[in-house]
């Protein structure tokens, strides 16, 4: 369960019990990680976080989330906005793998023969791959395995357009 993409529990205890239990935790060899590290193992796994990738002005189809909408359930809220999505959005989220170990932030510019495509809205340097990695909304035209600049700092970065997850195992 969790964010992470890992195998792992959730944990729910009273107030009064959790100082307790944490200590218990600790004493069996658990080692804590920050946000930085949760953030980090969600990026490798392409999952959408709410105001970056997720959020009230991105429709699930363009967020990669389509499966999730069951349009022919009826009615509700939001339902013939959806419809007009159906067919094909105007931007999707894609992952892309940089070549170097450039640390892509989200707001940068994501560039095809100079000109901006889209931004990017998570990114961060991989450990696991030794790279740095993102996710962006871009054009429905560009295609995985398309290469792509993404501009770090006043340099262009070259990146590859890939189909999240980063980190597959």
């Amino acid at each position: 369960t969790g964010y992470t993409g890992e195998d792992g529990v959730e944990l729910h205890v009273p107030a009064a019990g959790a100082r307790s239990c944490w200590q218990a935790l600790l004493a069996a060899g658990l080692q804590p990680a920050g946000l930085a590290a949760r953030d980090t193992l969600r990026l490798e796994m392409g999952f959408p976080l709410h105001g970056h990738e997720l959020g009230a002005g991105i429709t699930p189809y363009e967020a990669g989330l389509g499966w999730v909408v069951r349009a022919d359930k009826g009615d509700f809220r939001g339902h013939d906005a959806l419809r007009r999505h159906e067919s094909g959005p105007a931007r999707r989220l894609r992952g892309l793998l940089l070549d170097g170990r450039q640390v892509p932030r989200a707001g940068y510019a994501v560039l095809r023969d100079g000109e901006q495509l889209g931004e990017v809205t998570s990114g961060n340097f991989s450990p696991t791959l030794e790279r740095g990695i993102a996710l962006a909304f871009l054009p429905p035209d560009v295609s995985e395995g398309e290469v792509v600049g993404v501009d770090v700092r006043g340099r262009t970065a070259r990146a590859v357009v890939v189909k999240p997850p980063f980190v597959h195992g």
